[in-house]
C-alpha cells in the first residue's frame, strides 16, 4: 500500500543509568522526548539504510505499475467510449489537496498465475470528500471490472467459489444494510455498464435500458457524463448534514525530532539484528515525546503514552520476547486505555511469547493469556503495524489480523509466519534425526541440508509481506518513512466511530 497524494531477549533500558533515566524523565518539561541521533556512518547503519531502500523502491515500483490499472490496450478502449480512467474519477471525486490512503494495493498479487489483478481489480482507499472523510471504492479497468477471489472471496467464473458461503457475494449485500442501520450514509453512482446493472450516464450504453431504469425509480439523479455524475456525488455528500464528535481531546501536531527515513538505516532488513523500539517511536510521534509507562518493568515490551498529528494514542511495541512480567505490563497499559478510550497502536516485531519449563513454572501461559484477553476485548481503535518479524503467538498478543485492528499495516522487511524459516527447519530436521536414530539409522549432514533447504525457502515465500498482502492478511505495504501520515490518517478515520465501552472476560490469574 503507497500513501500518494492526489531474536534474542534484548533489554535497551538496562543499557543506561537507571538514576540518569528517572532524572531525564523528572526533569523534562511536560512529556520527556525519546530517540537519539544515530551514526549515519557506520557500517550497520549504511547498509542497513540501502537494503531497505532497495525494498522501498521495488515496492513503488510495483505500485506504480498496479496503478496503471491495467494494460494499455484496455485503457485506451475505456478512454475512447469517454469515460474517466478509475483513479483519475477518485481524484476528481476527492476534495483538491486531499491525501488518499489506498488499501490492499498488492490484493491478488501473483495469485492467479500470469494473468495481472492489478490491486484485486477494486481499488479501495480513504480521502476526503466535501470535507468528510469517505472509503471510495471503485473498479479498475482490467477484465472489465470483474470481481476476484480475494478483493470479494469471489470469483465469476465458479459459484462455489462466489455464492454460499459467509464472506462471499452476499455478504456484500449484508453489510450494506447494516451500515445503513448504523446510520453510516453509503453515495453510489454507476458509470458504466456493471454485469446485469445499467448505466445511468448517457452515450455509454443501451439508451432504451437508461429510459426504463430512470423510469423506474432505481437512480435518484441523472448525470449527463462522468464529470457531472462526481459532481452531484460531491453534492450528495455534502448534503448529508453529518458532524465528526470526537470522543478524545486533539492537540496541534509537532513534527517529530528525527528525520523519518532515518528508520530505513535503524532497522534495515536483517531481521536478526536488534534496535531499540524508542527510535522507531521517535520518529513517528509528534514532537517526539513519549510518556513511556513503567519503563523499568517488563522491559522487553515498551509501553506509553503519545500523540500522532494530534490524536491521542496509547503505544505497545516490541523490545524482545515476551516474558510474564512484559505480558502482565501490556495487560495492564491496554486497561489504561480501554478506560480513557485512548486509541493503541502496535508496533509489532516479536519472535513470541518466552518458552521453556522455569518459565512455564512461573506462570507464562497464564500471564501471556492475560495479555491475549485484553488485546481480544479491547473496544477502542487498534492499529497493527508490522515493522519487523510477527511469529506466532506473539503475533496474537501484539493484535494480528484475527484480533480485528482496525488497519494493519506491513513495512517491506517484514515477515509473518508461525515460526522462522531456520527454526521450522530445524524443529522438523531434530524430528527426522530422532525418529532415524530409534530406528537405528544414520541422518547426514548432507540428508540434513537437504531436508532444511526446501522448508526455509517455502516460509520465505509465505511470510514475505507480498504473499501476506495478496491474500488480504494486511491493508497495505507502506514505506517506513510514511508510517506517521499513514497512522495519523487512519486515526482521524477510525475516530469517525463513536465510542464503544469495553468489557473485558475473566483474567487467568
Amino acid at each position: 500500500m503507497i500513501l500518494h497524494y492526489v531474536r534474542p531477549v534484548v533489554s535497551f533500558i538496562r543499557s543506561r543509568s537507571v538514576n540518569a533515566a528517572v532524572s531525564r524523565l523528572y526533569h523534562a518539561d511536560k512529556v520527556a522526548t525519546v530517540g537519539s541521533q544515530p551514526e549515519l556512518h557506520s557500517p550497520v547503519f549504511q547498509e542497513n539504510y540501502e537494503r531497505m531502500q532497495a525494498l522501498v523502491k521495488e515496492l513503488k515500483d510495483r505500485a506504480e505499475k498496479i496503478k496503471l490499472g491495467g494494460g494499455e490496450k484496455a485503457r485506451n478502449l475505456h478512454t475512447s467510449r469517454g469515460k474517466l480512467l478509475p483513479r483519475e474519477r477518485i481524484d476528481r471525486l476527492l476534495d483538491p489537496g486531499s491525501p488518499f490512503l489506498e488499501f490492499s494495493q498488492f490484493a491478488g498479487f501473483q495469485l492467479y498465475g500470469h494473468e495481472e489483478v492489478p490491486a484485486g481489480g477494486i481499488i479501495t482507499g480513504i480521502g476526503r470528500v466535501s470535507g468528510l472523510w469517505f472509503i471510495t471504492p471503485c473498479l479498475c479497468t482490467s477484465q472489465g471490472g470483474m470481481y476476484y477471489t480475494k478483493p470479494s472471496t469471489m470469483h465469476i467464473s465458479g459459484q462455489a467459489d462466489v455464492f454460499p458461503d459467509r464472506d462471499h457475494f452476499g455478504r456484500i449485500f449484508f453489510n450494506q444494510a447494516r451500515l445503513s442501520s448504523e446510520g453510516i450514509a453509503q453515495v453510489l453512482f454507476v458509470m458504466w455498464n456493471f454485469f446485469s446493472y445499467k448505466p445511468v450516464v448517457p452515450n455509454q450504453g443501451d439508451t432504451k435500458s437508461q429510459d426504463e431504469i430512470i423510469k423506474s425509480g432505481v437512480t435518484d439523479h441523472y448525470a449527463l457524463d462522468d464529470n457531472h455524475a462526481l459532481h452531484l456525488a460531491r453534492k450528495a455528500i455534502r448534503s448529508l448534514n453529518y458532524k465528526k464528535n470526537l470522543d478524545v481531546t486533539v492537540e496541534p501536531p509537532e513534527a517529530p525530532l528525527f528525520p523519518a527515513d532515518e528508520l530505513y538505516g535503524i532497522v534495515g532488513d536483517n531481521l536478526k539484528r536488534n534496535f531499540d523500539i524508542r527510535e522507531v517511536i521517535s520518529r513517528i510521534v509528534d514532537g517526539s515525546k513519549f510518556d513511556e509507562f513503567k519503563a523499568f518493568y517488563g522491559d522487553t515490551l515498551i509501553t506509553g503514552f503519545a500523540r500522532i498529528f494530534g490524536y491521542p494514542v496509547g503505544i505497545i511495541g516490541n523490545n524482545g520476547v515476551l516474558f510474564s512480567e512484559s505480558a502482565k505490563k501490556g495487560t495492564h497499559f491496554i486497561e489504561l486505555c480501554c478506560q480513557r478510550n485512548i486509541p493503541l497502536l502496535f508496533l509489532q516485531n516479536i519472535t513470541g511469547f518466552m518458552v521453556g519449563r522455569e518459565y512455564e513454572a512461573g506462570g507464562i501461559a497464564k500471564d501471556g493469556a492475560k495479555m491475549v484477553t485484553a488485546v481480544a476485548c479491547a473496544n477502542v481503535p487498534k492499529i497493527t503495524v508490522i515493522i519487523g518479524g510477527s511469529y506466532g503467538a506473539g503475533n496474537y498478543g501484539m493484535c494480528g489480523r484475527a484480533y480485528g485492528p482496525r488497519f494493519l499495516y506491513m513495512w517491506p522487511n517484514s515477515r509473518i509466519s508461525v515460526m522462522g524459516g531456520e527454526q521450522a527447519a530445524t524443529v522438523l530436521a531434530t524430528i527426522t534425526k530422532d525418529q532415524k536414530a530409534r530406528e537405528g539409522k544414520e541422518f547426514t549432514a548432507e540428508q540434513e541440508a537437504a531436508m532444511k533447504e526446501p522448508i526455509i525457502k517455502r516460509f520465505e515465500e509465505e511470510g514475505n509481506p507480498y504473499y501476506s498482502s495478496a491474500r488480504l492478511w494486511d491493508d497495505g505495504i507502506i514505506d517506513p518513512a510514511d508510517t506517521r501520515l499513514v497512522l495519523g490518517l487512519s486515526l482521524s478515520a477510525a475516530l469517525n466511530a463513536p465510542s464503544q465501552k469495553t468489557r473485558f472476560g475473566v483474567f487467568r490469574m
